[in-house]
């Protein structure tokens, strides 16, 4: 047992390293350098001497490998650099901000993950029914509809028309439980068809034949018989969801104006802000990956004949 989970832990970490080494390369060949950019963001001239100060100042100067060194050092000691556009701390930056990302990330995959679970159990019970149609409706709708504009749909609904919410600020409603919900919906109705599935794989077993037999009510022997197979099918399919979590947080704070990560991370592409851009997309894969890996553990615990 102790050598199966070092090996998982060794090929996360691996996983994880070859991430964080492809970003770092992509990001010294995208055009334009971030000197250059910061110069002229600031309107100072950028004489050669001015540029190698500042190259020298930010690690510029050194070989590619040294830089990552330098880098993967920092981060491993939670000294995540400083930004190149503020100056200001990376790490106490994130902190700040973190509060308003992790509510919609988390907060939304939670709404989804729960949603989607009790949705794809009513739509097993009745195939075809009210509940199938809703959960095949949502699935198609968070495949084909842009959450961008979506987003902006609900600020002109809510904001404008009924003046529910301030469109342009506002408290807890707007900035956390409305991108909370954009998130939640786009994966709903993927995870409640996920399960759907399972819960109907079990439907075809004798054991559910049996206890219908018995006299139990048709939700009823679904539910008892097929709950650990509806959730094993909603883990498995956690890993595409996970990656559009992260995505539709920031499509989430963007439109509605969250001052969270995302959106100083928008910010760093403009700027070519590496610092801000190689720590973002770090924690992101480490975040990933750890869930990924839970959830892994989890479907071992709850399937031993994953084992």
């Amino acid at each position: 047992m102790l050598a199966v989970s070092l090996r998982l832990l060794g090929g996360l970490a691996l996983s994880w390293l070859a991430v964080v080494v492809a970003v770092f390369v992509l990001l010294r060949l995208t055009p334009g350098d971030p000197v250059e950019v910061f110069l002229a963001q600031v309107n100072v001239g950028s004489g050669p001497e001015v540029v190698a100060a500042y190259r020298a100042q930010w690690g510029l100067d050194r070989p590619l490998a040294a830089q990552f060194l330098r880098w993967l050092h920092g981060f491993l000691i939670f000294d995540w650099g400083v930004s190149f556009e503020t100056g200001r701390s990376v790490a106490a930056d994130f902190s700040a901000r973190l509060p308003y990302s992790l509510a919609i990330g988390a907060g939304g995959m939670v709404l989804a993950a729960s949603g989607g679970f009790t949705l794809g159990f009513f739509a097993a019970c009745r195939q075809g029914g009210l509940a199938d149609l809703l959960s095949r409706g949502l699935a198609i709708a968070g495949q084909s509809l842009p959450a961008f504009a979506v987003g902006l749909v609900l600020l002109w609904v809510l904001g404008v028309e009924l003046r529910w919410i301030d469109a342009f600020g506002g408290g807890p409603v707007e900035r956390v439980l409305l991108p909370m919900l954009l998130v939640a919906c786009f994966s709903i109705g993927s995870m409640s068809r996920l399960t759907r599935s399972g819960f109907v794989e079990v439907k075809q077993s004798t054991y559910f034949r049996t206890a219908l037999a018995k006299g139990r009510s048709y939700a009823d022997a679904l539910w008892v018989h097929g709950r650990v197979a509806g959730l094993l099918t909603l883990i498995a399919g956690l890993a595409p969801e996970l990656a559009w979590m992260v995505g539709g947080t920031a499509v989430s704070e963007i439109v509605f104006g969250v001052p969270g990560i995302s959106e100083r991370v928008v910010q760093a592409v403009a700027f070519r802000d590496y610092t801000v851009l190689q720590t973002y997309v770090a924690l992101v894969a480490l975040w990933i990956a750890l869930v990924l890996q839970c959830a892994r553990l989890l479907r071992r615990k709850l399937d031993p004949r994953l084992l």
